[in-house]
């Protein structure tokens, strides 16, 4: 890329690509944005095109960056698409390996990125039906919820090694 980071707008983002990423990327955007739900910003974040809950809606979050909803990469050999609302939900999660499956595209998927080389990878009517699928309100709850749950495991552990300690 030619442009900072922090420099870097969706428009240069494109520009720097090859023609054929450029075009792969692009038409997943427009699925994107034409299924974001609501509230949800477009923007540069992490160096990718991001999809989030702006800064005004929820700031607590724990590294004090936007929450990301969604986001679009170019890597060295591929191009990613990570889906943070299919990740953070189980059952969205096994919907959306079904309809992949379904579609008859191969999914190579981590966590929360789906991996693709071409267009052609992927079913981008699968792509805007998980993107519609939670709203920003419910996407914010599941966030907090996880927060939550996080912290009481973090202080539930931490007093268990106290025990241990005294015990010693």
């Amino acid at each position: 890329m030619a442009a900072s980071k922090k420099s870097m707008t969706i428009r240069s983002y494109l520009a720097a690509l090859a023609p054929e990423r450029r075009t792969a990327l692009s038409a997943v955007r427009r699925v994107i944005l034409d299924h974001l739900p609501r509230g949800f910003q477009e923007g540069i974040l992490y160096g990718m095109i991001g999809y989030y809950v702006p800064l005004s809606r929820h700031a607590d979050t724990y590294n004090g960056q936007p929450l990301l909803f969604a986001a679009l990469g170019a890597h060295k050999s591929t191009m990613t698409l990570y889906l943070m609302n299919v990740y953070s939900d189980p059952k969205l999660a096994r919907w959306f390996e079904q309809q992949y499956e379904k579609s008859g595209k191969k999914l190579r998927m981590g966590k929360s990125c789906v991996r693709f080389k071409s267009l052609d990878d992927l079913p981008l009517d699968v792509i805007g039906t998980a993107i519609e699928k939670i709203s920003l309100d419910d996407f914010v709850t599941r966030y907090e919820k996880s927060r939550k749950q996080r912290k009481t495991r973090a202080a539930g552990k931490n007093s268990r090694e106290k025990a241990a300690r005294k015990a010693n």
